[in-house]
């Protein structure tokens, strides 16, 4: 029971990390790890319902994961509001097939078998593929750490409490002798210490380009007054020639 608090608590500073952004733009961050996250919490709050599992024995998946949805459909409704057009559309094509499987999910799971042991496979067999796309979806935002050398989008804490709250489920998983939800964490877990070697590696290190942009332009801007003050100087010794030449004529 220890490691199942203990879980739950580091899944929930997992699902309230991203509380902290408070720019109203959604810059360059993606909204994948938040849909994914959220299917995550769908697939495995109906697992642990009694119409899936046996009366309330997966009872703090419910409770965790149920807040988890709300959570991750707040950010991602924040999100929305800041995207840009086309980023809009992107969270709509990401996040609409996540609705109609989930959809699909809870509906043939209550049709179509009629135990516990064969609803917790179907279920737990998609829960799988949620968890796996959830740990796997900060793969894009490693990538682009490690091309622009930079962990702005990547925040440590977001790492840090992905690896922990996979490390504690797996460790619960394995107790508990339930496969399905420790399979998926045997993923997360290395995924997860991999985000935070790849931060640890760059989190000192910023972009290059903006600061030489930077100069050269303020080189540009330089050089270009002194420019102008050589053709302004160049110009009045030349008026004051031509009036010096005018008075000795007459």
């Amino acid at each position: 029971m220890h490691e199942l608090s203990t879980g739950n608590g580091a899944s929930l500073l997992l699902y309230t990390a991203p509380v902290v952004f408070k720019k109203k733009s959604t810059e360059e961050f993606s909204c994948l790890p938040y849909v994914m996250t959220l299917f995550n919490c769908l697939i495995y709050t109906w697992y642990g319902l009694p119409i899936v599992s046996h009366c309330w024995e997966n009872f703090p998946l419910v409770s965790i994961n149920g807040v988890g949805i709300v959570l991750e459909s707040i950010f991602i409704f924040v999100y929305f509001c800041y995207a840009s057009p086309k980023e809009k559309i992107k969270v709509g094509v990401i996040f609409v097939p996540v609705i109609v499987v989930f959809g699909l999910t809870t509906a043939i799971s209550a049709v179509v078998f009629e135990d516990h042991r064969h609803r917790k496979s179907f279920v737990g067999s998609v829960g799988l593929v949620a968890s796996i796309s959830m740990y796997g979806s900060p793969l894009i935002v490693m990538k682009k750490v490690i091309e622009t050398k930079s962990v702005e989008y990547m925040p440590f804490y977001l790492s840090f409490f992905s690896f922990l709250a996979s490390s504690l489920w797996l460790a619960y998983g394995l107790l508990s002798h339930d496969l399905f939800l420790a399979l998926p964490n045997m993923v997360g877990t290395p995924l997860g210490i991999l985000q935070l070697i790849i931060y640890f590696k760059y989190k000192n290190k910023k972009e290059a380009p903006i600061t030489t942009t930077v100069v050269g332009k303020w080189d540009h801007e330089k050089n270009k007054s002194k420019l102008e003050l050589v053709v302004d100087v160049d110009h009045d010794a030349d008026a004051d020639d031509n009036e010096k030449k005018f008075m000795n004529a007459c």
